[in-house]
């Protein structure tokens, strides 16, 4: 096996955790409260937010052109196609996306965000590679599967979700993992591990982050309504930096 390959061994348990978890049934089944799309919206949102951010700095790692391009076709993606399974989402719950921004972080959403800028500000460009790709990974997976068994029609509410996701089998994932593996075959033994610990990390989050959707996870302790707002407009002006 090449070193995805590994990699995707030796996450599989999380993998089938999360195709068996109930919000990931709930797509399938199209049952779904509409609480849970809108908290799954609010913290994706801000996720994805991030995730343009880690690219913008793998960018500043990129050795060579072709890698820069590729960060920004991906930051492109999230700004202007990945808005549509979230707009699936809203539809059903009966919301705008615009109403759906600028939200504070649930707490899973917060450590995996900071998981991996975390990686991206101390890691090589290899270890950021890793700790990003269960993110595509995960949902071309869970989009070939629902695809697979369920076969939605266009009546089905979460259709244009489980196509999007479910048609992406050549997109950033296989990339990534080319990527990632041309790096590790010139990787020493510690960075691999690492990059197999962030690997791992992130798709045990991943899991989470499913889990905070489906039990509208929240802060133990609410925050004053003060700090509520000051953190939504930092979110909002570090999205915009």
């Amino acid at each position: 096996m090449n070193f995805t390959q590994e990699l995707r061994h030796k996450a599989d348990g999380i993998f089938q955790a999360i195709f068996d978890h109930p919000f990931v049934r709930g797509i399938a089944e199209g049952n779904l409260e509409r609480e849970q799309l809108m908290h799954y919206v609010k913290q994706d949102f801000e996720y994805l937010n991030a995730f343009m951010r880690i690219y913008g700095i793998a960018i500043s790692k990129s050795g060579s052109r072709e890698e820069i391009a590729l960060f920004n076709e991906q930051i492109s993606f999230v700004l202007h196609s990945e808005v549509h399974p979230h707009n699936n989402f809203c539809e059903v719950a009966g919301v705008t996306y615009e109403e759906m921004q600028g939200y504070a972080l649930a707490p899973s959403a917060h450590h995996y965000i900071r998981h991996m800028l975390t990686v991206a500000h101390e890691g090589s460009l290899g270890e950021i590679m890793a700790v990003l790709l269960p993110c595509p990974w995960t949902y071309v997976e869970i989009g070939q599967k629902l695809l697979d068994e369920v076969k939605p029609g266009p009546d089905h509410p979460f259709h244009d979700w489980i196509t999007f996701y479910g048609n992406r089998a050549e997109g950033i994932t296989s990339k990534l993992c080319q990527r990632v593996d041309a790096w590790a075959l010139g990787a020493a033994d510690a960075e691999k591990e690492r990059m197999t610990e962030h690997f791992l990390l992130s798709c045990q989050l991943e899991y989470m982050f499913w889990d905070m959707a489906y039990r509208l996870e929240d802060w133990p302790v609410q925050k004053p309504a003060a700090e509520v707002v000051l953190e939504a407009g930092a979110a909002a002006a570090g999205s915009a930096t």
